[in-house]
């Protein structure tokens, strides 16, 4: 009788333990850095452990926050215009986890749309990883977002190994840290997968799985991020069309293109370039999204702000005559914070597409006279693959 009771007290403690696992927005607190008042998941780490992992996610959040997004807050509605708080679906493709700069671009959207290549990962869960490991596992996680919190942009072969770790894997960590570091509460956390029409079916039975998020803010609604991964080639999307008749539905969207690794400049990636240029109501790119030579401007309104040098080394064959032709023919507007694989500020360029036919901006003024402007190619350290 005593065993017993032993036993059924050992299994209620148990459950009472996996019942109290933090809830996901503690969790995306705690490792994002960000207190959550000593509650649910600050008692799993030593005090100089969690004192270290905050003051280094502090530090690089202050450079974030001045050399980056509040810029781009500053930037935005002076060039994006009404694109800048539309609610509309927000696309962004090829983008890894950064929902950083998805939502610093377009605060208001309602839902955001984010696919890559890398996992969507098992759901975090702190108290489930050994105290004697957490600490590395939260070096990791530092670690995995070096290179977007530098330079603006995941390393993709970084991606490959940082976000394989055991405790804490996937995007989903990222996405988490992202969120809690934008202000946001993350109200509920799902996996979703597509089948192959475009609908939801039940998570592990589709052929594009996913994640998706429901998150507010004191100042605004419910706002929701989906993260697909999905290969958005043109042999992969015709074998599964599930991810592209699912964006099909969402309507015109605001596309975001960031270090795209030049994937639409080749010939397997006509059908999700297709897709954006004609559900956009805004392109937001570097020259490594839409090739130039895409965007007739009897059709596109076009405006242009940085420079343009040309391609890193490593995609020094996607060097674009066209648009150097465009920076060379005007005076396009100074771009005061970095964007892309040319990421810093004095190098880096943006290019800004309306659609005439669903635009309510007026036509660009005619460009100047082309100058001749010297361009020299850059690399950046360690960035072997991107």
């Amino acid at each position: 009788m005593l065993k017993r009771l032993i036993l059924c007290a050992a299994v209620a403690l148990c459950g009472s333990v996996h019942a109290a696992a933090p809830s996901p927005n503690a969790t995306a607190k705690f490792l994002a850095g960000l207190s959550t008042g000593g509650g649910e998941t600050e008692n799993y780490v030593s005090r100089a452990v969690w004192a270290e992992h905050a003051a280094q996610f502090d530090k690089g959040w202050a450079q974030l926050e001045r050399r980056q997004l509040s810029m781009i807050r500053e930037w935005g509605p002076q060039f994006l215009g009404g694109s800048y708080e539309s609610e509309a679906p927000m696309f962004y493709m090829f983008s890894g986890p950064d929902f950083l700069y998805a939502n610093a671009f377009f605060p208001y959207a309602r839902t955001y749309i984010l696919c890559g290549i890398e996992p969507v990962g098992t759901l975090p869960d702190v108290t489930r990883i050994a105290p004697e490991v957490l600490p590395s596992a939260l070096a990791n996680l530092r670690k995995s977002m070096e290179s977007v919190l530098s330079f603006s942009f995941f390393i993709t072969k970084n991606m490959k190994i940082d976000l394989q770790q055991t405790q804490l894997n996937g995007t989903l960590p990222v996405l988490y840290v992202f969120l809690a570091r934008a202000g946001y509460t993350i109200d509920e956390v799902e996996f979703v997968a597509l089948d192959r029409s475009g609908n939801f079916t039940s998570a592990g039975k589709g052929n594009t799985p996913g994640v998706r998020i429901d998150f507010s803010s004191d100042e605004g609604g419910t706002q929701t991020l989906y993260y697909f991964a999905s290969d958005l080639s043109d042999w992969a999307t015709q074998s599964n069309p599930g991810f592209v008749r699912f964006l099909e539905a969402q309507g015109r969207g605001l596309t975001l293109l960031k270090a795209a690794s030049y994937l639409m400049h080749g010939q397997n990636f006509d059908r999700v370039r297709e897709f954006l240029m004609n559900n956009s109501s805004v392109i937001v790119q570097d020259d490594s999204g839409v090739p130039y030579r895409f965007f007739d401007p009897d059709q596109w309104i076009l405006r242009l702000c940085g420079r343009y040098v040309g391609p890193i080394d490593i995609f020094k064959q996607h060097v674009q005559p066209a648009l150097a032709n465009a920076f060379n023919a005007r005076v396009p507007a100074p771009l005061d914070f970095g964007f892309g694989y040319q990421w810093q500020p004095n190098r880096s360029g943006l290019v800004i597409a309306h659609p005439r036919a669903a635009s309510a901006l007026p036509p660009e003024e005619e460009p100047e006279e082309p100058r001749i402007r010297e361009r020299a190619p850059v690399s950046m350290p360690d960035d072997d693959e991107a």
